[in-house]
């Protein structure tokens, strides 16, 4: 055999392996995946107030497949029967946990979060989703479930002098969990500033001062106890209620007209259960902070709507009238120019 016969050959055994190794790699590719199963441990869940910190609700599933090693990523999906699952509310499973359960208020957060009707039940439908990438993924059986979301958040109103006695534009006390307990932070202009009760925006339902800390549906009228911002909490359930004073936060600095680091523009609380400050006010290029209490003991500063303790002061670059939302909880804040 010459030597470019033994040549031709070794090259064709080359080109032989150098396919066999491409089609070994190309096996590598997932296949269609077989789908985990899913359960339920109820089908139709009746929630109330009383069971809002009870579970009501758990689900449980089976591990998928993909045919091979595959690091999958598992969700519920939840929509409205009918849908197709268009939209789907999805909630991820963390890491090796294969069931999820539900409390009735996390319960009813979904439902009110899918805009369900308070009215009447809703057929729901639940299925398991199993994903190795955002394009590949299978879907198991589908759950039924049927309930109904409940209204929990509730709110009663304060007319009184600080507004005029009008009970359509009183500021609101908030109860979060609709259990009787309502708070919210009112700001007073003077000692024994007047006030009272409405269940509605009128005065159909009102209650006053019962005396020793009551509440009454024959009362007289609520006083102030000193003027400035104070936490109110009105018990419905006991018929009774506390006033404390807490601190108020306001905008100080030179972009603040009036201010010159030494006024504090006062903001306005926002009785909505999440803790917001608010005030719409004219600002002119300079800087400013927010301090609670007009005092420099407690100031927040920051940038790009971030904000921290004793943070560097905040920019305004063009003047205008602004409206100004804090939250101190959260340490964020927007500027909406209006």
């Amino acid at each position: 055999m010459n030597l470019i016969n033994k040549l031709l050959i070794l090259f064709c055994l080359s080109t032989v392996m150098l396919t066999s190794c491409e089609k070994d790699e190309v096996r590598t590719i997932a296949g269609e995946g077989q789908s985990g199963s899913l359960t339920s441990s109820a089908s139709t869940i009746n929630l109330t107030k009383e069971k809002l910190d009870e579970k009501v609700l758990e689900f449980n599933y089976t591990e998928s497949s993909f045919g091979y090693n595959a690091g999958i990523t598992y969700s519920l999906q939840f929509a409205k029967k009918g849908t197709n699952f268009s939209p789907a509310r999805e909630v991820v499973f963390a890491n090796g946990v294969t069931s999820r359960s539900y409390t009735g208020m996390e319960l009813n957060n979904l439902l009110s979060a899918m805009n369900l009707p308070f009215e009447s039940n809703s057929d729901i439908e639940v299925r398991l989703k199993s994903s190795i990438s955002p394009n590949i993924a299978v879907y198991s059986n589908v759950v039924n479930i049927n309930s109904k979301p409940i209204p929990l958040t509730s709110w009663i109103y304060i007319p009184g002098d600080y507004q005029a006695w009008n009970p359509a534009t009183a500021d609101s006390l908030i109860s979060l969990t609709g259990n009787g307990i309502y708070t919210g932070i009112i700001n007073f202009p003077a000692k024994d500033s007047g006030f009272k009760i409405t269940t509605g925006k009128n005065w159909n339902v009102n209650f006053g001062d019962g005396g020793n800390g009551t509440i009454s549906p024959t009362g007289g009228n609520f006083m102030s106890p000193s003027a400035g911002t104070l936490l109110l909490t009105m018990d419905m359930n006991s018929n009774t209620f506390t006033i404390e004073a807490t601190g108020i936060w306001g905008m100080i600095g030179n972009a603040v007209p009036n201010s010159n680091w030494s006024v504090d523009a006062d903001m306005k609380f926002i009785n909505d259960g999440k803790g917001s400050w608010v005030l719409t006010t004219n600002l002119i290029p300079g800087e400013f902070k927010f301090r609670k209490g007009h005092d420099w003991g407690t100031d927040l500063g920051g940038s790009n709507g971030t904000l921290t303790l004793g943070g560097g002061n905040i920019q305004v670059t063009e003047a205008g009238n602004y409206t100004v939302t804090m939250n101190p909880t959260d340490l964020t804040f927007t500027m909406v120019k209006n």
